[in-house]
């Protein structure tokens, strides 16, 4: 099983502890009349929708472990692809309680709602569902787009309260959750893992962390226009043990960058007292770190991600990269300990000003004995999407560039729209997903 497959499987699991847990606390007998049916489904669609909510707080709490074996971005989709089913299950929660009171009382569903409310904690439990109500809706993508990162990321704060403002309603209203039962404990100690996760390490440890290591900025370095290298002084950067193509959360405290964080990846690997990251200028925020003065105070999270060597399984490596996500490759071929010929690498870009760190590659190419291909120009309209016009019309394809495919992992690093097509194609020569390694540059 796979580890993503694992992680669903555990998903599963834990909705249905939350199911069984009501039917042992005597739920299979409370479904002998229309309305204590209607009731009971409310209440099973409550719990579901809970467990998926806490769910995704614990995979966007940035466990280690986590982290370490099913990667963030996938952990993230997860969360992501939990967001309206949590959010439709409340719902359902909400109406099919309306509906089995109404038939219990014989009054309409809707008159409800004034009692209902009247219920110590019930406003703040209708306050919470509007607030995810919100967080959902503007996580859509075609919502999200319309946000810089960093107010979508305020807004999806709201998340931590519409789930806190529910917690009184689910202890106080009904017997389920009642004091002294096992459901109690058990439910409790969802909450506490999921907001202790979360505490503990997008706070606590990135602090304590950030205090010790002292970063600063140290240098900033133009690449190309709108690309910028910034180096990192500190202290014992090596204990990071940080791996070629992981990734950090880096806050920079300034007046114009404090409240908002930006997910990079290292482009050179930590010594003793630096690191570096190059940022590309594609909006306000990374705009207004390409500017920080020398001598910032850098804050961070990590590391992160899986997109390194210890992910291999095959006995070749061939890599496909495009823009800016040359960092994390960069970064990985440092690490990475190859025989020669064991590596071909691809590097894509647009055009000649999107060469960022081609030299840097190509010489970590030389010295690792690896075969370096390069491709740049406007992507083909027909054929191979990925490649260029006049690659795709003379038939080039994946397994012509890469002769050993089959063979190969294949790393995969660039903006997502031309990641993905290149993840198709390898896909369609028959390299298995867990051939596949992808680090994608969105949220």
């Amino acid at each position: 099983m796979r580890r993503s497959d694992a992680m669903v499987a555990t998903l599963w699991a834990s909705a249905a502890a939350a199911v069984a847990l009501f039917l042992a606390y005597g739920g299979t007998g409370k479904f002998g009349t229309m309305a204590d049916a209607m009731t009971s489904l409310g209440i099973v669609a409550g719990l579901i929708g809970t467990d998926f909510i806490l769910v995704m707080l614990v995979l966007a709490a940035r466990i280690p472990i986590v982290d370490r074996t099913v990667g963030h971005d996938r952990a993230i989709a997860v969360h992501r692809s939990l967001g309206k089913p949590a959010l439709y299950l409340l719902l359902a929660h909400g109406a099919l309680l309306l509906i089995g009171y109404g038939l219990s009382s014989g009054i309409n569903p809707f008159a409800e709602i004034g009692p209902m409310l009247a219920i110590p904690d019930m406003p703040l439990a209708f306050v919470g569902l509007g607030l995810l109500i919100v967080v959902v809706i503007t996580s859509l993508v075609a919502v999200r787009r319309k946000f810089s990162y960093e107010g979508w990321h305020l807004i999806h704060l709201l998340s931590y309260v519409a789930v806190l403002v529910a917690v009184p309603h689910q202890l106080s209203v009904g017997g389920l959750l009642a004091s002294g039962t096992f459901e109690r404990v058990y439910w409790v100690a969802l909450y506490i893992l999921a907001f202790g996760s979360i505490a503990t390490f997008r706070f606590a440890e990135p602090f304590l962390s950030s205090i010790h290591h002292r970063i600063r900025v140290s240098s900033i370095e133009q690449v190309a226009p709108g690309v910028v290298s910034i180096t990192l002084s500190g202290r014992q950067l090596q204990s990071l043990r940080s791996a070629g193509g992981q990734f950090f959360i880096w806050r920079f405290w300034t007046g114009r960058t404090w409240w908002h964080s930006h997910p990079i990846s290292l482009s050179a690997l930590p010594t003793d007292g630096a690191a570096r990251i190059t940022v590309r200028n594609l909006g306000s925020g990374s705009d207004s770190i390409t500017r920080v003065p020398v001598g910032t105070r850098v804050w961070f999270e990590g590391p992160y991600g899986v997109f390194t060597d210890a992910g291999r399984t095959a006995p070749r490596l061939a890599v496909i990269v495009a823009g800016i996500g040359i960092t994390p490759v960069r970064a990985f071929l440092e690490d990475s300990n190859l025989r020669r010929g064991e590596a071909t690498i691809l590097l894509r870009a647009s055009s000649l000003d999107e060469t960022y760190l081609w030299g840097e590659v190509m010489a970590l190419a030389r010295s690792k004995g690896a075969r370096l291909y390069t491709m740049v120009g406007r992507r083909a309209t027909t054929g191979s999407g990925w490649m260029t016009e006049e690659d795709a019309r003379r038939g080039v394809t994946i397994d012509s560039i890469f002769p050993h495919l089959a063979d190969s992992d294949v790393y995969i690093c660039g903006p997502t729209a031309w990641l993905d097509l290149v993840e198709a194609e390898a896909t369609s020569f028959g390299i298995p997903k867990h051939q596949l390694h992808t680090e994608r540059f969105d949220w």
